[in-house]
This record gives C-alpha cells, sequence and structure tokens, in this order.
C-alpha cells in the first residue's frame, strides 16, 4: 500500500535538483499552452504552432488523443522545450505519463498518493485545487506548485489575491477562465505561471488550419505575461 510522503521526504523533494530547476523555468517562461487534441496528429501540429511563438512549456492531457504516444512524439521533436502531461486521475495515470517521457505532471485535484507517485520519480507535479484547504493539503503533500482551478468562476483576478494573503509562500498557477487579455492582471496579483488551452488555439483557426494564427496567440500571451513581471 502506498504512504503519505513524510514531512522530511516533503522538504527533500522541493529543494531537490529537478523540482528547483523545473520551477525556475517556470517563473521564467511564466506561461504554459495546455493542448487538449481529439486527434494526435492536430495536437503535435497546435504543439509546433505555440513553440513556434516561443512558448518552450507545453502540457498534453490525458485525455487527448494517444497522450503517450504524443508525448514522445513532441520529446523528440522539440528537444528544447519541456513537455508535460496534464488531467492525471490516478496513480496509473501518472505512471503512464512519466513512462511517456512526461516531464512534469499536473492532476485537476489534489490526490496526496498522485502526488507521491511524482515525488518517488523526482518529476514535478503542479495538483488542482480550489479552496484554501486545498492548496495547502497539496502542497503540503509535496506538490511543487498547486494549480487553481476554475478560477474565473471563483472570483478570477481577485479570488487569487484574497488566497495569495494567507498563503503566499505557495506558488500558484491559475487556469481556467485565463485569457490572453487577463493573463497579465494574474501574474501582476502574484501567480507563478498562467496555463492557457482553448484561448490559444480558437476553434475557427484550427478547423481551417491556420497556425500562424495560433503562434501569434502565443507571441501576445508571452508579451503579456513578460510585461506583468515584476522588475526588481
Amino acid at each position: 500500500m502506498m504512504m503519505n510522503p513524510s514531512s522530511d521526504s516533503i522538504v527533500n523533494f522541493v529543494t531537490h535538483p529537478a523540482s528547483a530547476i523545473w520551477l525556475s523555468l517556470v517563473r521564467q517562461e511564466r506561461a504554459i499552452a495546455v493542448i487538449r487534441s481529439a486527434h494526435i496528429g492536430l495536437g503535435q501540429q497546435m504543439a509546433r504552432a505555440v513553440a513556434a511563438g516561443g512558448m518552450r512549456l507545453i502540457e498534453v492531457t490525458w485525455n487527448s488523443d494517444r497522450p503517450a504516444e504524443l508525448i514522445a512524439a513532441l520529446r523528440r521533436e522539440l528537444p528544447d522545450h519541456v513537455i508535460g502531461a496534464g488531467t492525471l486521475l490516478s496513480v496509473a495515470d501518472v505512471e503512464a505519463a512519466i513512462a511517456a517521457g512526461a516531464q512534469f505532471l499536473f492532476t485537476p485535484h489534489a490526490a496526496p498518493l498522485l502526488i507521491h507517485a511524482a515525488i518517488t520519480q523526482a518529476v514535478p507535479i503542479v495538483a488542482g485545487a480550489l479552496t484554501p484547504t486545498e492548496i495547502l493539503t497539496a502542497w503540503q503533500a509535496g506538490a511543487t506548485c498547486v494549480k487553481v482551478f476554475p478560477i474565473q468562476v471563483v472570483g478570477g483576478v481577485e479570488y487569487l489575491k484574497a488566497i495569495r494573503e494567507p498563503l503566499n509562500q505557495i506558488p500558484l498557477i491559475p487556469t481556467g477562465g485565463v485569457t490572453i487579455e487577463n493573463a497579465h492582471q494574474f501574474i501582476q496579483a502574484g501567480a507563478v505561471a498562467v496555463g492557457l488551452a482553448g484561448q490559444l488555439f480558437p476553434q475557427a483557426a484550427i478547423a481551417r488550419g491556420d497556425w500562424s494564427m495560433v503562434t501569434q496567440q502565443a507571441i501576445r500571451l508571452r508579451e503579456a505575461v513578460q510585461s506583468a513581471v515584476p522588475k526588481n
């Protein structure tokens, strides 16, 4: 039976080089492209388009078509990018994603068993949570960051500001309602990064194969979040 990690193991993982390096990249990039595709070939094109726009962090959701194959293909095709897996719901999902080569993991919920499955293999994991209790549970279980999801339906930027006051030591990544237009506001409010899916991939552009438009969306997003990073 899998046990929850001890407090010592959590501290060790949070300072683990793999986790620290990934978190440093997140702080540098500030945005993650989330790909959810009904066909593996389409998923590859989506990834190429955002990569051409300068985005280096790309997440493939586990409810995409053949996600393990897509992750492996993108690792080969985009060696300078960091490819992760998202929408992981079980320990089996986590293990399969790691076996496919996922370099970071996202879950939509705070599940200590899934977090432990990732940290025992030194793979950064971002657990989903919404309330302060859930956020703290995910963090104390060893999550590298916590995904605040779905952010927009509970108040958007104002909600993030409110929960960051007592939880400002926890790196938060809001998703679910983040747009290119409001992404900078989340960064200014203290988010370590933002995650976007549909906003990066307009349905009309996908339908007509207008990948240059997707690339332009990625460029706009990067410019928006980088402009919001506090200057030291």
